[in-house]
């Protein structure tokens, strides 16, 4: 074959991730509180963002319960088939569409919504007043947080009356760990501060005293033990027990009994005695900021058994394109470099709107669905969880498994049964042995908590005796997996159940 050079002509698709489309990907999956700080950075550096502050209707949805068992149907009485009360806009392509560089319910691409009025948000509110309405000052009735070392450098000023034991009362304060235990070695300490040991065990027999009970214990045993003495609770038969933990740990009550030389009644009293103690009693005065969960989505009963979905509206930022003065801007004799400026930071603006727009309707039309598909699990409880992927919603909401998964990532949704993330809903199936619907692996764990929360305790479930009680309910579940998810439950064995109650009852 002779070689040759030739010119061809070759057509083909590629699919190019253009840095914008990067960005959209990132903002589908971000968590509210992250989605704010990259809003906030873009206002900082674009001037043609604003902020939109006015009161915008919410987006919303109503859902009408799915129908889809029978006999859940006929235990709750209104349950019909799938129809959702919304309306696909005509413009299907909004993202591509010129919209009113305002993210609102009122831009060309939002779902025409069913239902009467929005979703009382008033538990949600940010504001507080009085029960006259005025405004409430709460600046003038916020207190400073006291620290757990200048709680304590008070009362060592108090209590220590001599310089030199204050000193290292303070230099002792400094090896407390997080739970308020005494970190450091007395002998290297004594080294350091060139001192008797006898002196440093002196002022930490001081500093135990202290409040709060328990603090500058060197191991959970001396922490218990300080915080009975208080209480005058610390007789032999306490500190053997409070010295032998490990048997307690292992519910060796045989053992302890024997150590303790107690019935099992005084024993019941002594454990319950233990379990109210404070363990860790430098965590009363953590001040570190817990940012408590902000739901992204908030649902509640509607008339005629019916959902009503909306997305939370103080939890999405809000921003509009400065048209305004981009033409003012745009009508100055600027350099080529300004122009080019100026130009990018309005495609950019535009972008960022149609973005936050897009990810808000791709959000509460993914968790519409989760909650249609989920009726039961919200009108029952947990038992009625129903076992779906993420293939069911992606298939249902004409998605990519992906894209439905970036949305449930870090997303919440404040249901009348509390706040779930979204990923919880997604839990894997266990065959029914009747071949009727599968079972959820959280329905399964609930049932496996509730049969061993009422056994008898003459008649201990084993493993075996679980898998039998479920196959009678319709769960086809092996052994092995019922002893998986008792132990991610935290149950005992049925050894050790029995042994405990015995001891316990002392049956």
């Amino acid at each position: 074959m002779a070689l040759s050079v030739r010119l061809d002509l070759k057509q083909s698709q590629t699919l190019v991730m253009t840095p914008q489309l990067q960005q959209a990907i990132k903002l589908l999956q971000m968590s509210n509180l992250e989605l704010g700080t990259f809003v906030e950075e873009e206002l900082e550096r674009n001037p043609l963002l604003q902020r939109d502050e006015s009161e915008n209707a919410p987006i919303q949805e109503t859902v009408e319960p799915e129908g889809n068992a029978k006999e859940n149907a006929s235990d709750a009485p209104g349950l019909e088939d799938i129809n959702l009360n919304s309306q696909e806009s005509s413009n299907n392509d909004s993202i591509d569409a010129d919209v009113d560089n305002q993210w609102s319910s009122d831009t060309p691409g939002d779902q025409t919504l069913a239902g009467s009025g929005g979703l009382d948000t008033t538990s949600y509110s940010k504001g507080g007043g009085t029960a006259d309405g005025e405004s409430f000052d709460w600046a003038q009735n916020i207190t400073a947080d006291l620290s757990l070392r200048d709680h304590l450098i008070e009362q060592i000023n108090l209590d220590l009356s001599e310089q030199t034991q204050r000193i290292i009362a303070a230099h002792m304060v400094e090896f407390l760990d997080e739970s308020g235990y005494f970190t450091a070695d007395l002998e290297e300490m004594a080294e350091s501060l060139s001192c008797e040991k006898s002196l440093l065990e002196d002022v930490l027999t001081k500093l135990q005293r202290l409040d709060p009970v328990g603090i500058f214990a060197r191991s959970l045993s001396e922490c218990l033990a300080l915080q009975l003495k208080e209480k005058d609770r610390f007789d032999p038969a306490m500190e053997a027990l409070v010295d032998n933990l490990d048997l307690l740990g292992k519910r060796d009550f045989p053992a302890l009994l024997k150590l303790c030389g107690i019935d099992e009644e005084d024993l019941s009293d002594m454990i319950a005695e233990i379990q109210a103690l404070d363990p860790r009693p430098a965590l009363a005065f953590d001040t570190s900021e817990i940012q408590a969960v902000t739901p992204d989505i908030m649902m509640k009963q509607g008339l005629k058994g019916k959902w009503l979905v909306e997305l939370n509206s103080e939890n999405l930022p809000k921003v509009l394109v400065n048209n305004s003065y981009y033409a003012e801007v745009s009508q100055l004799g600027l350099d080529k470099e300004s122009k080019h400026y100026i130009s990018e930071c309005f495609q950019t603006a535009n972008w960022l709107v149609k973005s936050l727009h897009q990810r808000a309707t791709t959000i509460l039309k993914v968790s519409t669905e989760i909650v249609r598909q989920q009726d039961m699990f919200f009108k029952k409880g947990v038992e009625y969880l129903k076992p779906i992927v993420l293939r069911d919603i992606a298939d249902a909401v004409e998605m990519h498994e992906s894209t439905v998964s970036r949305v449930t990532s870090n997303k919440y949704i404040a249901t009348p049964r509390g706040i779930y993330e979204l990923k919880y809903f997604f839990t894997s199936a266990i065959n029914s042995s009747e071949g009727g619907d599968a079972h959820s692996a959280e329905s399964v764990k609930f049932k496996i908590k509730r049969l061993i929360d009422d056994e008898d305790p003459k008649k201990i479930l084993s493993d075996d005796k679980l898998v039998q009680h479920l196959k009678n309910e319709g769960i086809d579940i092996a052994r092995r997996t019922v002893a998986k998810y008792r132990e991610a439950l935290g149950i005992a064995s049925s050894v050790q159940r029995r042994r405990e109650k015995k001891a316990l009852l002392g049956k």
